[in-house]
Order: structure tokens, then sequence, then C-alpha cells
């Protein structure tokens, strides 16, 4: 019995320790269960609509992934004659444009490893903590020029009911100083003549790829997110057009990202219940909203600070703004930065410290420039 019990607790142990924001997300959870008992009002603090939107997204974008088709954009991009500083430009730039549209969590899954592959081929791998830091941080400040960007935008732009005009007055021009800040970064990286040739062919798509349906189908999410059709028409049309062409994607959806929003949901919505706690928590937010936001996504990941905050306060423009600042920081503050480190470590583990050294340096560095053009929005 004891060591069925041990072994147990070592499961979960490790379960959490796998995914702690999940782990804080359903400790909190069943917290404020206790302080606002479970009744029928839970099911009202669900949105139903950001559930369904990431999902179809996240699908759609690993049908994409199937295709090979931002793998096969970055080598015609990469191919022929280069200086290094250019090409490192064009890795980091690859990110900043497609996680606009493809999250940036998936941006840095698809080119982080395949900017090891090219300076590993060069032999260029001294330069690689430079990079993939500006790589990531690329990610991060491109996803939040679009409410598809990353989860957070999603979130908040059908919480508040953030008109388009809006939404892209308050981000693109924080968007276009960091395309700045990015390339006048990339001028640290010396210009070495260079000539970049893929011998071996790209990997053929998989057999029952279908770029023109998900091409489609991620035309209908974006026509949900800017509130043109029903988010329930483009669940079905998604769900039905995998079970019939591409059942396997139902696998490569984040279940776990959805739970901790639901478990963020429940919690978000039974501390708003409290009255003490909403006048609090409103008292911090006006003194200073931006900061307060990005500074709640060091610990908890701006995700779940976006959910949080958001039952406090009916200002969303700094909460918008200080939650896509805060995912610049420590690697927590956005979960997309975890999977550049990862990568890392799995490429050179003896450099870690070298690495996050880096990533704390050009991220602090970023915020402060960033957040001081913030507070002139």
């Amino acid at each position: 019995m004891n060591l069925t019990r041990k072994a147990i607790g070592g499961r979960i142990l490790a379960a959490a320790k796998k995914d702690t924001i999940l782990t804080v997300s359903l400790v909190c959870a069943v917290f404020s269960m206790f302080l606002v008992p479970p009744s029928a009002a839970y099911i009202g603090y669900v949105d139903f609509r950001v559930l369904a939107l990431l999902f179809c997204l996240m699908v759609v974008v690993a049908g994409f992934q199937e295709c090979g088709l931002f793998v096969l954009m970055a080598r015609k991009l990469l191919s022929g004659e280069n200086n290094f500083r250019q090409l490192s430009w064009m890795l980091v730039m690859l990110p900043f444009f497609c996680s606009m549209l493809i999250t940036n969590d998936v941006a840095l899954l698809t080119f982080v490893p395949f900017t090891i592959l090219i300076l590993d081929m060069i032999g260029e791998k001294k330069h690689m903590a430079w990079i993939v830091v500006l790589q990531t941080v690329a990610a991060n400040l491109g996803s939040m020029a679009t409410p598809v960007g990353n989860p957070q935008n999603l979130f908040l732009y059908g919480r508040f009911s953030i008109p388009a005009g809006s939404f892209f007055a308050v981000l693109l021009p924080l968007t276009a100083l960091s395309f700045l800040l990015l390339t006048a970064a990339v001028f640290c990286i010396p210009r070495i003549p260079m000539q970049i040739r893929f011998d071996a062919p790209a990997a053929a798509p998989e057999k029952n790829a279908h770029p023109a349906l998900f091409l489609f189908l991620f035309l209908l999410c974006l026509l949900s997110v800017f509130r043109v059709l029903d988010y329930r028409i483009v669940l079905a049309v998604t769900v039905v057009c995998l079970l019939l062409f591409d059942r396997k994607l139902f696998l490569t959806a984040d279940y776990l990202l959805l739970l901790t929003f639901v478990c963020f949901f429940l919690f978000a919505g039974n501390m708003g219940q409290l009255d003490w706690l909403k006048r609090f928590m409103a008292e911090i937010l006006n003194r200073n909203p931006v900061l307060f936001s990005a500074l709640t996504s060091q610990f908890i990941s701006n995700v779940p600070a976006a959910v949080l905050l958001s039952g406090f306060t009916n200002d969303w423009k700094p909460l918008l703004l200080g939650t896509n600042l805060g995912g610049l920081g420590t690697p927590i503050a956005s979960l997309a930065s975890l999977i550049s480190l990862k990568f890392y470590i799995k490429e050179l583990p003896d450099k870690v410290s070298h690495y996050l050294a880096v990533f704390t340096a050009v991220n602090i560095a970023f915020f402060l420039i960033l957040y001081a053009a913030a507070s002139f929005l």
C-alpha cells in the first residue's frame, strides 16, 4: 500500500512539474471553490468562444505544419548567397511575422529547430544564444500585433468586445517599434559572406495533407475572431472536416492549455464574487495597470494574468498592453519562451547559464524601451 501511494504521489509530482502553470491554475480553482461554493453560476464563468476558437486555431495551424508550408517558405527565403547578418535578420523575422497568424509558440516550434540546424551547418553555433533569444523575443512581440497571435489577445479581444480598429491602434505602433529594435539588435552580428544550400530536399508533406482545406478553415477562424461568423459554426465545420479528412489532428491540440484556461476562468470568476477583493484589486490596477499586469505575468505568465485581471477592471487598453509587454521578462512570463529554452538546452546543455544571461538582458532592455513607449499611447 505504501509503495502504491508513493508511486501515485511520484506520478502526481512529475505531472505537476511537467506543466507548472496548469498545476497552479488547478490549485487556484480548487481553492476558490472553498470561498465560493460550486453552483450553476460556474458555467457562466467559462468563455466557450475563446476555448472553441483556440481549439480550431490549434488544429488548423497543425494542419499547415503537416503540409510543410512554413519550413518550405524558410528554405526558399534563406537559400543562395547571403551574409551572416542578413541571414540572422531573416531567421529573426520569420517568427516575428509568422507569429502574427500562427501564434508565438507554433512559430518557435517551427523556426528554432530550423535555426539550430542552419547554424550547425554553417559552423556558427557560437551565435546561437543571441539569435535564438532574439527569435523568442520576436515571436512574443510579433504575436501581439493581431487578435490571433497569442491566447491572451484572443481572450481579451472577445472578453471586452474590442473594436478591431482600436485593437490595432494600440498595438501596431509597439509592433513597429519592436521591428526596429530587433533589426538594431541584429547589427551586433558580423557580416560574414556565406552561401546557404540545402542539399537534402524538404520533407514531403503528409499524403493526406490538404493545404486548401486548412486555408479555408483558417479564414473561417479569422471571420469568427472578428465577429463576422458565429464561433459554433466554425467549431462544427472544423470538427466535421477533421473527421472526414485528417482525424489525427485532434491529437495535436494543446488540451492542457484549454484546461488551464478553464481553471483560471473558474478562479477569476469566483474571485470576482468577493467584494473586498474586487475593491482591493481595482485600487491596485488603477494605480499603474500596465506595470501591474506586466509584473503579474512574470509569475503566472501573461495568458493566466489576462484571464485573472480581466475580472477586476473594465479598462481593456492597459490590460492588453501590460500582458503583451509582460511576455518579456522571465522565461515563464510567456510560455512560448520555454519552447526556445528547451531546444537550446537539448543542443547546448553546458551553455544554459549563458543563454539565460543573454535572455534576461535582452528581455529587460526590450521591456524598458517598449514600456516607456507604451506610456505615450
